[in-house]
Order: structure tokens, then sequence, then C-alpha cells
């Protein structure tokens, strides 16, 4: 027995969806939006938030350079023991390291030197001591 104040499952009379289509899903439902039947919900519907942009720079250098390596382009090549290079920021060097064979002027290098080292007089530059020369290109 049910009266105005009950409510019932079935749809009243007349307003059933025909057999062949499916019935609409219940108003709550078709206002929001959810995964297909046996489907996990998405992570998030949202794009991740963007880095932001740091307020101040950062204190220190974030990449380290190695005090006992040096790039750049050599300026006096040959056997050695001594070589000339530049680097990009303008800086000569003046490379003494016996025994490395030989390296052409105008290759781009990677040196290891070594501090500890006295150098040799090589001409004109900053003097350092090489442990090992590895040409980039």
């Amino acid at each position: 027995m049910t009266d105005d104040r009950t409510p019932t499952t079935d749809p009243p009379a007349g307003t059933r969806p025909p057999a062949d289509r499916p019935p609409a899903p219940p108003a709550d439902r078709a206002t929001t939006p959810g995964p297909p039947a046996g489907r996990p919900a998405p992570l998030s519907v949202a794009p991740p938030p963007a880095p932001r942009r740091p307020a101040v720079p950062p204190r220190h250098p974030t990449d380290r350079r190695r005090p006992d390596r040096i790039a750049g382009r050599i300026t006096r090549g040959g056997d050695g023991p001594c070589y000339g290079l530049v680097t990009d920021d303008g800086h000569e060097y003046a490379l003494h390291g016996p025994g490395l064979g030989t390296v052409a002027t105008g290759s781009t290098v990677l040196v290891t030197v070594d501090p500890a080292a006295t150098p040799a007089a090589c001409g004109p530059g900053t003097p350092v001591g090489v442990v090992r020369i590895s040409v980039v290109r």
C-alpha cells in the first residue's frame, strides 16, 4: 500500500521507455560525470600545476664545476709537452703534460689538470699541469 508521500521505484504508468532503448540514468547521475561502468576513475581530470618561477635567484650555482677540469679549444697544438688552450670565456691557459700525444690545433678538448703539479713555462696564459687531454671534436 502506497500513498502520495511514499516514493516508488517504478515510473508512473505511461512513462516507461520503449524496450529497444535503454532507460535514461537517474537525474542525479546525469549531471555528475563519472567513469564508464567497469572502468576505474581517472587519477585527476585537471592538468598538473606548472612549476613556479623562483622569487630570487639561487645563492650558489646549480651546476657545480670540477676545479680540476677545463674545456676549450687548442690554440697551440702539436706533439707536446706544451699546448695552448682558450676557454669559451676567453681565458688562456698554457698546458704542460709530457707523454700526452699529439693534439691538433683547433680541437675542442676537455682537460684534467693537476693543481698540485708545478707546471713548466709553456708560453702565454695561466700555467697548469695536465693529467689527461680528451678530444671532444
